[in-house]
């Protein structure tokens, strides 16, 4: 197991270790928030080309919609991504 080695590690905690650990998280965080937006997007893509495919007269609506809730979501996501580059310059 390659947990435990790890957790070995965080019993002997200093200063060295919080950076690591803080790095770590903003790692963490920062891909979440990615497959977070890719995932929003992907839904809002396919129930938006759904919804053309349903009712074609409604497909300029629906597009414009979507573009600004994509936005929204990848705006989410980028701010997610400076915080936690915040957090790793902070170490």
């Amino acid at each position: 197991m390659t947990i435990f080695p790890l957790l070995q590690a965080a019993a002997e905690f200093n200063k060295e270790y919080s950076a690591a650990w803080a790095q770590l998280g903003a790692g963490i965080g920062a891909g979440i928030a990615v497959v977070g937006a890719g995932l929003g997007i992907g839904r809002l893509a396919g129930q938006a080309m759904d919804g053309m495919a349903r009712q074609p007269e409604m497909a300029g609506r629906i597009q414009t919609g979507a573009i600004i809730f994509a936005a929204l979501i990848e705006g989410a996501a980028l701010f997610a991504i400076v915080v936690s580059f915040l957090i790793q310059g902070k170490f």
